[in-house]
């Protein structure tokens, strides 16, 4: 793992900058939202614009690194994101900052596919593996370092809004100045939705609905705890949370899947992150179950979501895999959109706690998706050894990092084919 970071330190370096950013701006936006008055349904507005520019980002991306190179949309695009986050305070304004957040949203799924393309070519067969790991735990421990930056300043000053542009600032100098130019860049042309829909149904759903789940994790989370009456410091230990068993329980119910029936598995997952969001929603109140809950749900679905893209590669060609994985990501991304949306609507009509029941009946929709399924396709057919190595994505990444970490697991199962010793 050393030798991994060594290689290609500039690159890992710069895409914690940038994670921190991004992790900053979401809680940063939900809290001084509370500030400025701001009613639950604009702020999950806010929230979904995010990921509507992530959608539109993921299609027009790769044809703007084909058109200008990865060096050039690189630089535009970021220093895109210190233009908007230094803005924010300047535009206390929801249509404003929705604008400002699909503009976002759109910069950052180009650095994601910009850093994760990069992060693929300076990969060999026998490390790339590892790379992945490491650019996964990066991009976590952005996140989680940045629920600590919130607790050092002023939620209704500018500081804080500065901090994060600076961050971004300085993330291109290293990745610019040290990392080699790319190849010229080939997209993965996406799986029509239909023929994957027909390939795997319970993939299907369930990546919809877990869409929902991280985006009201992600843009949600820190507007429920401010309404709640958490301090500044609880609602960034209740979001760390999120993340952090999120990035400690990948290992665990990747190793398992692939020991097991897979679906079983997203069953129990999925129910076991239902059962998490209850938690808080029937016990509402205490600060310890809050971030439970929390950890519960972080924990389950981001795991089932690479579980999920296993399990439709399970039932494909090896040619296919990256084409599905694209369109899976495709689907989470709608779902994702529809999210906070959802969210704030519930939160106005039920009270807070609407935001524990719809990740609660999201999660045990997979689940109940996944008993029905059951019964209309058998797994007799589909040996446990015959499974498609379980391949480590986060819900952050795009595509490209989907497509790189199944080269690498498909990798290592070719060597323990030819090599079981």
């Amino acid at each position: 793992m050393l030798q991994v970071f060594t290689n290609s330190w500039a690159l890992f370096v710069g895409m914690f900058m940038l994670m921190v950013g991004n992790g900053l701006q979401g809680t940063l936006l939900g809290l001084r939202g509370e500030v400025e008055g701001f009613s639950t349904l604009s702020l999950s507005i806010v929230m979904s614009a995010y990921f509507l520019g992530f959608l539109f980002s993921s299609r027009y991306t790769p044809q703007l690194i084909r058109r200008v190179g990865h060096v050039r949309v690189f630089a535009a695009l970021g220093s895109m994101v210190s233009a908007v986050l230094i803005s924010y305070p300047v535009l206390v304004d929801p249509w404003a900052w929705s604008v400002g957040r699909v503009i976002i949203g759109f910069c950052f799924c180009g650095l994601y596919i910009t850093a994760e393309s990069w992060l693929n070519d300076a990969s060999s067969n026998e490390n790339r593996g590892k790379s992945l790991s490491l650019y996964m735990i990066v991009q976590m421990a952005g996140i989680v370092f940045a629920q600590w930056i919130v607790t050092t300043g002023d939620i209704s000053g500018y500081v804080l809004f500065i901090i994060p542009s600076i961050l971004v600032s300085l993330a291109f100098a290293p990745v610019l100045l040290s990392v080699k130019p790319m190849p010229a860049f080939e997209a993965t042309k996406p799986m029509k939705i239909r023929d994957l829909i027909e390939a795997s149904p319970l993939a299907c759903v369930g990546m919809f609905m877990l869409g929902g789940v991280f985006s009201a994790q992600f843009g949600m989370s820190a507007v429920y705890g401010s309404r709640v009456g958490l301090s500044v410091a609880e609602v960034s230990f209740f979001v760390s949370s999120i993340y952090i068993s999120a990035l400690v329980l990948q290992y665990p119910i990747g190793w398992i899947s692939d020991r097991m029936d897979r679906r079983v598995l997203i069953i129990w997952v999925s129910l076991l992150g239902a059962a998490g969001s209850m938690i808080a929603f029937l016990l509402p109140g205490s600060f310890v179950l809050i971030v439970v809950s929390g950890a519960i749900v972080g924990g389950t679905s981001n795991p089932l979501y690479a579980l999920l893209i296993a399990y439709a590669n399970d039932y494909l060609e090896r040619e296919d895999m990256a084409a599905a994985s694209a369109g899976l990501l495709f689907i989470n991304g709608v779902g994702a959109i529809m999210g906070p949306l959802t969210v704030g609507l519930m939160m106005d009509v039920i009270g807070n706690n609407g935001f524990w029941l719809f990740t609660g009946l999201l999660m045990f929709a997979v689940g109940a998706w996944g008993i029905y399924r059951s019964t209309q396709r058998s797994r007799s057919d589909l040996d446990i050894e015959e499974q498609v190595p379980y391949a480590l994505v986060s819900a952050a990444s795009t595509s490209v990092a989907a497509e790189l970490a199944q080269e690498a697991y498909t990798y290592e199962e070719e060597q323990l084919t030819n090599d079981p010793s």
